[in-house]
């Protein structure tokens, strides 16, 4: 039987266009189910609109009671956003490294309540500032937004470096040697109780007691499947975002703080082999059941980030 001819071809149903992640590769990401982004339009060479999906039931970005989306899912989100507008249109290879310099959101809590249905999301993003170098991005500021349903989640920016992987490591291989007495994080890693900072789990804790009640030794696990999703020389940002909104749980404990909006600036990158301490270094008198706390990250006496989180307290 030959085959058929250009007359006698059937024509097949168009398939229907299936929705998937972005490649894991492009934010930074070993795992799939914690890639939050489903694609991206350029609406011109610097505006973007993005789709994505959040899950109805996270292990670690829920709320303590599991009614709402943890807030620092938006800061998440716009960091994999970051990371992937860099990689995927303006030109940075797969193999550079990023360096975080700010990152800020505000939410609408309301807008953040767990639906029956997985929670799909469009992210605008604007790249209000870019420094180019041969051809690529070596630095942007992005003004990012996220909406549900046409409602805004949150809004907020944030900027990101890039750095040559053979750059990188030249960089990292002068880092400044420790000279102190030997620090393991996990032999150090005696986490707080898990409601007194919010979570629900021990392995989720990411704080140690010192002997001061403002100040906490940052000791997550290193196997965290979500916070180390992949494996790095240094504590990654995220885990220091997670580290100060621990701390300002902790201080109004038993009480819990919700994050609802946070400013933090990173300075450098914190080691695996030294101490960080975790400071309460200012807190705004409660009003209207909110309060504004700074975190501050110390190591080698030096300060590596700061975090200003306001939120309501309860």
């Amino acid at each position: 039987m030959g085959l058929p001819t250009s007359q006698s071809t059937v024509e097949l149903p168009a398939l229907p266009r299936l929705t998937t992640t972005v490649p894991r590769e492009y934010v930074h990401r070993a795992s799939f189910a914690e890639v939050f982004l489903t694609g991206c339009t350029a609406q011109d060479d610097l505006r973007f609109s993005l789709t994505g999906q959040w899950p109805r039931a996270h292990t670690l970005f829920t709320s303590p009671g599991g009614g709402s989306h943890d807030p620092l899912l938006t800061a998440e989100t716009f960091r994999q956003a970051g990371m992937f507008l860099a990689h995927a249109e303006l030109g940075v290879p797969l193999h550079h490294r990023f360096v975080l310099g700010n990152l800020n959101y505000t939410t609408a809590l309301q807008n953040l309540r767990i639906a029956l249905i997985p929670t799909d999301f469009d992210l605008e993003a604007k790249c209000t500032e870019v420094t180019w170098r041969r051809g690529m991005a070596s630095w942007l500021q992005l003004e990012l937004s996220i909406r549900r349903q046409g409602n805004v989640v949150a809004h907020g920016s944030g900027s990101f470096g890039v750095i040559q992987q053979g750059v990188y490591k030249r960089l990292r291989a002068a880092r400044k040697p420790w000279s102190g007495p030997a620090f393991d994080i996990r032999a150090d890693r005696a986490p707080l109780p898990p409601a007194t900072v919010g979570r629900g789990s021990t392995a989720d804790v990411v704080l140690s007691a010192t002997d001061s009640p403002t100040s906490w030794l940052l000791t997550p696990r290193l196997d965290h499947p979500i916070l180390f999703d992949h494996a790095d020389d240094h504590l990654p940002g995220m885990v220091l975002l997670e580290g100060a909104r621990q701390a300002a749980s902790a201080l109004v404990a038993p009480r819990t703080m919700t994050p609802a909006s946070a400013s933090s600036s990173f300075r450098r990158y914190v080691e695996l082999d030294r101490p960080c301490w975790i400071d309460i270094t200012r807190v705004s008198p409660e009003s209207g059941g909110m309060m504004t706390v700074e975190v501050t990250g110390r190591q080698d006496d030096e300060t590596v980030f700061t975090s200003t989180i306001t939120g309501p307290v309860g």
